[in-house]
C-alpha cells in the first residue's frame, strides 16, 4: 500500500499570520492521522516562519503514526531533532528568501558533511532521508552518505505539462529504480496534487508521498478529513 504523509506547515502559516493561537497545527495532524494518513511531515525552518519548536515537541508527544521532521542540516536544528527523536528526518536545502523549498540537496559536493550528519542521527536510531532531484549522481551520493531513504523532488514534474511532464515522469521512474537498486527506500514530494499524483503513485519503487499545500488548500473547502481521504483514494487507485 502506498503511504500518505501529510505536511501541516500551512496550518501553522495561517496561525502565524495573526500571531495568535489558531489554527492549531497539532490538531490538524491528529485529524489527518484519524483520516488515514500514515505520517505527519513538518518543516522546522531556521526563520520559524510557520512551525515553531513547541509544535515539534507536541507532535512528538501526541502522534500515533510517524513524525517526519524536515530540516536543514544546520547545528541548531540538528540539536533540536536529536532531542525530539522523530522516526525520520528529511534533510532539505533552505534559503531565507525562498517561498518554499526550491530544489534538491547537492549531496555530491558536500558528501562528508551529510555523512557526518547522517551518522549522528543513526546513533539516536533516527532514520534519514535526503531530498534530492531525480538525478543518478545525487542518489548515489545519498547512498554513500549513509541515507536510509531518498525523497525525490517532484517539483519539475508538477510544474510541467504535456510532453515535458511525460519526460519528467520518466526521469522520476528511472531515478526511483536507480535508488531501489542501491538499496534505498524511495519517497516523493513537492507540488503533488489531486490531478498529478496518480502517475507518480504508479511508480512501483516509490513507497510514500509527502503532500501539504494542495491538500491543505482543498481542506479549506471540503474539510481536512475528507481532503486526506480523497488523496488516499488516489493512491489506492494507482495500485490497481
Amino acid at each position: 500500500m502506498k503511504r500518505l504523509s501529510v505536511n501541516i506547515d500551512h496550518i501553522a502559516t495561517l496561525r502565524q499570520a495573526r500571531g495568535e493561537n489558531e489554527p492549531e497545527p497539532v490538531t490538524a495532524a491528529l485529524i489527518a492521522e484519524l483520516a488515514g494518513a500514515e505520517g505527519i511531515v513538518t518543516h522546522l525552518r531556521e526563520d520559524r516562519r510557520h512551525i515553531q519548536d513547541r509544535d515539534v515537541y507536541l507532535l512528538r508527544k501526541t502522534l500515533k503514526t510517524k513524525l517526519d521532521l524536515e530540516m536543514a542540516a544546520t547545528e541548531e536544528i540538528i540539536d533540536i531533532a536529536l532531542d525530539v527523536v522523530p522516526e525520520l528526518v528529511t534533510l532539505v536545502p533552505e534559503k531565507r528568501q525562498e517561498l518554499t523549498t526550491e530544489g534538491g540537496l547537492d549531496v555530491a559536493s558536500q558528501l562528508s558533511h551529510y555523512r557526518e550528519v547522517t551518522s549522528r542521527f543513526h546513533r539516536k536510531n533516527i532514520l534519514v532521508s535526503l531530498f534530492v532531484a531525480p538525478n543518478k549522481d545525487q542518489i548515489k551520493a545519498a547512498k554513500n552518505a549513509g541515507a536510509d531513504f531518498v525523497e525525490l523532488h517532484t517539483g519539475e514534474y508538477a510544474n510541467a505539462a504535456g510532453k515535458a511532464a511525460e519526460a519528467e515522469l520518466e526521469r522520476l521512474m528511472k531515478a526511483a529504480r536507480d535508488a531501489a537498486k542501491l538499496g534505498l527506500k524511495v519517497n516523493a514530494g513537492h507540488g503533488l496534487n489531486y490531478r498529478n499524483l496518480k502517475p507518480v503513485a504508479m511508480i512501483d519503487e516509490i513507497e510514500e508521498f509527502s503532500i501539504g499545500h494542495a491538500l491543505i488548500s482543498h481542506a479549506m473547502f471540503v474539510g481536512l478529513e475528507r481532503a486526506v481521504k480523497e488523496m488516499i483514494e488516489i493512491l489506492k487507485e494507482a495500485e490497481h
